[in-house]
């Protein structure tokens, strides 16, 4: 849903357009707050606010008791342009066209749309909560752990995934890319051999090349890693960590296999190897879906869960879940680098599932993927995609296209008509190859415009 422009921004437009066109000269005294205000016939702190962005961006320079004056007509800020998916190819594309959001159509995004999510105003409902010396601490330095609270609510969660962790055991995070994040501070030295799962998380990639690391990429299969290749890898490049998303992989939707996980620990044990499992949709899977924590009892697995997944993508909370040394390196990690979370969201959080809240939204959400997720599938096989993967409980369908069909053209032409798609070569590295496919999100696999588009491109590369 596009967001409407406020008063304070047309208005802030408005002079933008003035200064750049030379209609006002660097130098001119703009009129003032209450003159203007008249002018448009606003408020006076309508002004005030469209004249800080103004000073902000670089347009206009305050006098004190002067009043505010044109710099330049041209702002010292290079303005910026969108960079559309057709020339972006990079791993940090992806994630900045979902931030961004130029595209009407938005198949290829990783989150689900707002009105999916907790539409609760945090704040009214948080200061409605609490006494004002509990809203005071809020603004102190929190627990550099998190907060206590919600660390043992998220134990007693675990209980429910054959997890047993003491809430010492828990590091809450901005989310699980600050997790990964935490977690590659602390094992990965450059040169350093890492493992990743190929189709994988781009972003993963991304900080793995941040921190210079030999990043090996093992294929996924429908049934989870091809541990063969896996082992063959691990022999030659004796990595320290791998990383995995068993359940529900992002991108393609796939859920391991208990037979796989067990070979996977296997291997992990045999060669000394840490396993980073990331579980992005453990609040709305069943209760019953296996998890590498539980099989390792957290000895060589470190686990990473997140709220951003299912209340909000942002609200930035997540957690890890280890040994306690590991936990205590991790926060010590964390301190140098952002001191510590958000305690005010870890409260908020806490509130919503000692409430019942937060159990609720995940029923409801729960039920929506189920039925959404199969009703995409349907129409996406009705437009002639047969070859697809379903999600296993999130929000990917991983769809194979055609052998005559390159996804990366398509993807560049979907762009030019407003539809945001995601071919597979953004989920691999340069050294592995992928078959041609489309991660289609669940939530907008049913927009007519991007079935048309598919049907349209599918049925013309059949009459070539």
């Amino acid at each position: 849903m596009k967001i409407r422009e406020s008063l304070a921004q047309k208005i802030t437009n408005n002079f933008i357009q003035q200064i750049e066109s030379g209609q006002l000269t660097t130098g001119t005294r703009l009129p003032s707050i209450r003159n203007t205000a008249e002018s448009f016939g606003v408020s006076k702190n309508t002004i005030s606010d469209a004249y800080d962005r103004l000073v902000a961006i670089g347009y206009i320079r305050p006098r004190r008791g002067s009043g505010f004056y044109v710099e330049a007509a041209q702002p010292s800020l290079p303005t910026i342009k969108p960079e559309h998916f057709t020339e972006a190819v990079d791993l940090v594309s992806l994630l900045r066209e979902q931030l961004n959001q130029h595209y009407e159509v938005r198949a290829g995004d990783g989150r689900l749309p707002a009105s999916w999510m907790e539409s609760t105003d945090f704040l009214k409902y948080f200061k409605s909560s609490y006494s004002k010396k509990e809203q005071q601490d809020e603004f102190e330095y929190g627990q550099p752990q998190g907060l206590l609270s919600l660390r043992e609510d998220i134990a007693r969660t675990m209980i429910d995934r054959a997890i047993t962790v003491h809430p010492d055991q828990i590091l809450m995070t901005f989310g699980a890319n600050h997790a990964l994040d935490l977690i590659i501070r602390h094992f990965v030295n450059a040169g350093e051999s890492v493992i990743v799962e190929i189709p994988g998380y781009y972003p993963l990639f991304g900080k793995l090349r941040l921190q210079r690391a030999n990043i090996i990429g093992v294929k996924r299969t429908i049934h989870g890693l091809d541990l063969a290749e896996l082992e063959q890898k691990v022999r030659q490049h004796r990595p320290r960590l791998l990383f995995v998303q068993p359940m529900a992989h992002n991108p393609t939707g796939t859920s391991m296999s208990l037979q796989n996980m067990h070979g996977l620990l296997r291997i992990a044990e045999k060669y000394e190897l840490t396993v980073i499992e990331d579980d992005p949709f453990g609040d709305i899977l069943p209760r019953s879906t296996p998890h590498l924590a539980s099989l390792d009892a957290l000895n060589r697995v470190i686990y990473i869960g997140t709220f951003s997944k299912t209340l909000s993508a942002s609200l930035r909370c997540g957690y890890i879940a280890a040994n306690e040394a590991v936990i205590r390196s991790l926060t010590d990690i964390k301190m140098l680098t952002v001191v510590n979370s958000s305690s005010i969201i870890e409260r908020m959080i806490h509130e919503m599932i000692v409430r019942g809240r937060y159990r609720r939204h995940m029923t409801r959400l729960r039920d929506k993927v189920a039925k959404t997720s199969a009703e995409a599938v349907s129409a996406l096989r009705q437009i002639g995609l047969d070859c697809l993967q379903p999600s296993t409980g999130g929000y990917y369908i991983w769809c194979t296209l055609p052998d005559h069909v390159d996804g990366k053209i398509l993807a560049s032409k979907a762009s030019t008509q407003g539809i945001f798609l995601a071919p597979s070569h953004l989920f691999s590295l340069p050294d592995n190859e992928v078959e041609s496919a489309l991660r289609i999100n669940i939530a907008h696999a049913k927009h007519p415009r991007l079935l048309q588009f598919l049907g349209d491109e599918i049925a013309e590369k059949n009459k070539q």
